[in-house]
């Protein structure tokens, strides 16, 4: 990824399975978001988490270590998912094993969308199409976007970014 360039990035639980209902394994994104922002990896300029996916606006500021923030997402948010669900719900984990031979569980599914932004008209498309996720007819999350606690649309709306995580799009 270029790290000049804002992408559009969505992630979707395997087989779209409703995972992300659960509040603590939203918070384990968050977490990592956190992570990342904290150590100057990467900038986050808008989010939502939805029951079976992610969407982000984000630039990758450098690599952590040998992998990419995207990696490192992915990889922390699996390790976390196993050991919630290996604690609390051993049954739902057995859902997620896999039996390819680079994993004994797979959460994710293979290659995330990442799309360059090229300009500021696209990417406050994009953070519409963010915040307008929740209370679209398929979901009905909330009734506003910024009442959606998994979003950043209540940043965008002048309220506190509970999770410390967020970068205005006009810096």
């Amino acid at each position: 990824m270029d790290t000049l360039l804002c992408y559009f990035y969505t992630d979707t639980i395997f087989e779209f399975r409703y995972l992300l209902k659960d509040d603590r394994l939203k918070m384990v994104c968050i977490n990592s978001w956190k992570y990342l922002v904290d150590n100057a990896l990467i900038k986050i300029y808008g989010y939502v988490i939805m029951p079976n996916h992610i969407h982000l606006l984000w630039k990758m500021l450098s690599v952590n270590g040998k992998e990419s923030p995207a990696g490192s997402f992915a990889k922390y948010t699996a390790q976390q998912f196993k050991k919630i669900l290996a604690a609390g719900n051993p049954q739902l984990l057995k859902e997620y094993s896999s039996l390819k031979s680079d994993r004994s569980y797979q959460f994710w599914k293979r290659d995330p969308l990442a799309i360059p932004l090229s300009n500021e008209k696209n990417l406050l498309q994009k953070l519409d199409y963010i915040h307008n996720n929740p209370v679209r007819e398929k979901w009905q999350l909330t009734n506003l976007p910024e009442e959606y606690r998994w979003s950043s649309a209540g940043f965008y709306m002048g309220m506190p970014d509970e999770f410390g995580i967020l970068t205005h799009n006009n810096e």
